[in-house]
C-alpha cells in the first residue's frame, strides 16, 4: 500500500453532465476515501460555485484554470493537436508529470486514450493499451478487457492483456491468483483463429504470473467461471454492449410485469425488499470506471452519462489502483511475460505448440 495522501487530477469539464457531476462525485469520494485531495481542471467561474455548495470540499480541492474543453465529437487527432489547453489534457499532464497520482475523466474516450498515450507513454513491456472494467457475475465480479481500444490484436497483444487483466483483478478484486480465460467460439483447444491459439500457447507456459484457465465462450462470462476475460476490442465492446442491452431489457420486462395488474402491484409490495437488493446488485454505477491498462500511469475513464454516485465509484477505482501499487505490479508481471517469451523463442512456434490447424 502506498504511503501518504493520494492526489487525483479530475477533468472537470468532461462528460454529459459536467461540471456538476464531477464536483458532487468528488465530494462523495472525499467522504469515502479520507485523505484524498483533488486537482480540479476547468472553468473556475463554473466550478467554484459548485465547490462552495459542498461543505468542506474546498479544503481538499484546488481548482486549476483550463480555458478549453474536449468535446464529445472531437476526433482523437484533433484533441491531440488543438485541445492542449483543455481540462482533459491538463489533467492527464498533471498525472504524467507526477503532480497527481492518477487522472479521472468522463470525457471523450478516444481523445482520453490518445492524450494519455502521448503524455504518459506506454509502460515497458506493453505494446498497446487495453480498456478494462469489471461486471457482475453469478460468483461476484469479473474483469473484462479489451473493451474497445484495439479492434484487432495479435497473440502478443492478447497475452499482454492477460497479464494486465490479472494484475487488475488482484488489485481491485483482492484475488491472489485470478483465473484468466480467452474469449473464443468454443472451449476446445483447436477452436478459434490463429492469434487466439498462439496466445493460448504462450499463456500455458510455466512461470507466468497468472492462472490460465483456457478458452471461454460468451455464455460463460456471466457464470463467473473465470476472474478475467480477455479478448480484442471489437469483440469485447460488442459483448459488453450486448450484456448491457440484455440487462436493460430484462429490467424493463420485470417492471412491465409488476405493472400489469392490481394483483401484480400488490405482489411488488411484498417483493420490494428483494427487488431493491436486485437493483443494487446490477446498478451500473457500482461498476463505473474503466481503466486504460498499459499506459505508464493510472488513467480512469468514467462513463460519460453517469451521475455523481457513478463518478464517485470511478474515483474509488483510481484510488485503489494507486493505493495498491498497480503500476509496479504490472511492470513486474510484464517483465516475467517478456522473459518467458524470450526463453521460448528458440522452441517450436506457438502455433505448433498449440497443435495447429483447424
Amino acid at each position: 500500500m502506498s504511503a501518504g495522501k493520494i492526489v487525483l487530477a479530475l477533468d472537470g469539464m468532461g462528460g454529459d453532465h459536467a461540471p456538476e457531476v464531477i464536483v458532487f462525485g468528488a465530494d462523495m469520494a472525499r467522504e469515502r476515501h479520507p485523505g484524498t485531495t483533488f486537482l480540479l481542471f476547468g472553468d473556475p467561474a463554473r466550478l467554484k460555485p459548485l465547490v462552495d455548495q459542498r461543505k468542506g470540499l474546498a479544503a481538499a480541492l484546488e481548482i486549476v484554470p483550463a480555458e478549453d474543453a474536449v468535446l464529445a465529437d472531437d476526433k482523437p487527432s484533433f484533441a491531440l493537436r488543438r485541445r492542449r489547453k483543455s481540462s482533459m489534457w491538463l489533467a492527464v499532464e498533471a498525472a504524467a508529470q507526477g503532480r497527481a497520482d492518477t487522472v479521472v475523466s468522463a470525457g471523450n474516450t478516444g481523445a482520453l486514450l490518445a492524450i494519455s498515450m502521448f503524455a504518459m507513454r506506454m509502460i515497458e513491456g506493453a505494446h498497446r493499451p487495453a480498456l478494462a472494467s469489471f461486471m457482475p457475475t453469478a460468483r461476484g465480479e469479473t474483469v473484462m478487457l479489451d473493451l474497445g481500444a484495439n479492434l484487432e490484436c495479435d497473440a502478443e497483444n492478447l497475452s499482454e492483456f492477460a497479464v494486465m487483466g490479472s494484475v487488475f483483478a488482484q488489485v481491485l478484486l483482492g484475488l491472489d491468483k485470478p483465473r484468466v480465460g480467452l474469449l473464443n467460439v468454443g472451449s476446445e483447444e483447436l477452436k478459434g483463429h490463429e492469434e487466439l491459439r498462439q496466445a493460448a500457447a504462450i499463456l500455458r507456459r510455466e512461470g507466468l504470473p497468472l492462472d490460465f484457465h483456457g478458452f471461454v465462450e460468451g455464455n460463460d462470462i456471466g457464470k463467473g467461471d473465470v476472474d478475467v476475460v480477455v479478448t480484442d476490442g471489437f469483440t469485447g465492446n460488442v459483448a459488453l454492449k450486448s450484456i448491457e442491452g440484455t440487462a436493460k431489457l430484462y429490467s424493463q420486462f420485470v417492471r412491465d410485469a409488476f405493472r400489469s395488474s392490481t394483483m401484480a402491484k400488490l405482489g411488488y409490495l411484498f417483493a420490494s425488499g428483494a427487488m431493491n437488493k436486485f437493483r443494487k446488485r446490477v446498478d451500473p454505477r457500482r461498476y463505473n470506471g474503466g481503466v486504460f491498462l498499459g499506459v505508464d500511469g493510472v488513467c480512469v475513464k468514467s462513463h460519460g452519462g453517469t451521475d455523481a454516485l457513478g463518478f464517485a465509484y470511478a474515483i474509488g477505482v483510481a484510488v485503489d489502483m494507486v493505493r495498491y501499487e498497480y503500476r509496479n505490479k504490472l511492470a513486474d508481471g510484464l517483465a516475467t511475460l517478456r522473459r518467458s517469451v524470450e526463453a521460448g523463442s528458440a522452441a517450436p512456434s506457438a502455433l505448433q505448440a498449440s497443435g495447429g490447424g483447424e
